[in-house]
């Protein structure tokens, strides 16, 4: 096992997790966030808002942000800012493929890479590359498949010297989202962390909601949706789990429940059930 890791955070569940994971394995770590004109941006605020918990917990974390400014007035995606509207429903349905940003695990990739490889020639020791995909990620996103990952590490071998001190390290690759979930009460509970205060840093909706609880003040929070197909995974994962996700939830109407987000996911879940089987 390496000493060292570069952690991709996105703010979402999966990579929060992945975080947590990363600080009982390794020596140090490193977080990466990128800023590519996502519509979804609150995950930057909600990644550094549990940076700064863990800190306070004495949990040392390099964080940094990258951002590609500029980048998003060229790219075509419904998640990118001034797209289209990004589509509700379960990732099995077509629409979903209009989520999809051009090139963006490569563009990922390369840099993590790059800082992975660094720390390896600084220290002159290894340095992992922490990836929090898993057995649910999904075809729609051919970035997301290994034989994309094992060209794109091929040619990060054959352009750089001492690749080969960089290697992969990929904990979740045969679980799910209820994996992750498990291994992160697990974990909340081996580091001394509360669960909810993790978990509700932590962002996975692709339509976050701005609700203004006082307009007249400007005062405001960001909620996530229970409609587009991210969403709808992470409601699951907690439906599975058998308790409340801490995350604030709300749609056009307003603030909504757990309980209210519970039934209204799991029409969604049947309804794509019953699809899967008349298949």
């Amino acid at each position: 096992m390496a000493k060292h890791v570069v952690v991709s955070l996105s703010g979402g569940m999966d990579s929060s997790t992945l975080l947590l994971r990363a600080l009982t394995e390794f020596d140090t770590v490193t977080a990466v966030s990128f800023d590519y004109g996502q519509k979804h941006r609150v995950e930057l605020d909600r990644a550094q808002a549990l940076v700064n918990y863990l800190n306070v917990h004495n949990k040392k974390i390099n964080y940094r942000v990258i951002e590609l400014k500029g980048l998003s007035q060229l790219l075509n995606s419904a998640l990118i800012t001034g797209g289209a509207e990004v589509p509700e429903g379960h990732y099995a349905e077509e629409n979903m493929k209009a989520t999809v940003v051009p090139n963006r695990n490569k563009i990922f990739s390369s840099i993590t890479q790059a800082i992975a490889l660094s720390i390896a020639n600084e220290k002159q020791e290894e340095c992992s590359i922490a990836l929090g995909i898993h057995s649910g990620d999904h075809a729609i996103y051919p970035d997301c498949r290994q034989e994309f990952r094992d060209a794109d590490d091929h040619a990060f071998r054959m352009g750089n010297w001492d690749s080969d001190r960089v290697s992969y390290w990929t904990p979740y690759l045969d679980g799910d989202k209820l994996t992750i979930l498990e291994d992160g009460e697990k974990l909340c509970k081996e580091l001394g962390l509360d669960f909810d205060e993790v978990y509700k840093r932590t962002n996975t909706s692709y339509k976050p909601i701005k609700w203004y609880s006082r307009p007249e003040t400007n005062a405001y929070k960001w909620y996530s949706d229970y409609k587009s197909a991210s969403s709808v995974e992470r409601v699951e994962a907690f439906i599975k789990l058998g308790r409340p996700d801490p995350a604030l939830y709300a749609d056009e109407t307003g603030p909504v429940s757990w309980g209210y987000v519970v039934g209204e996911v799991s029409k969604v879940l049947a309804a794509a059930n019953k699809d899967a089987e008349n298949s």
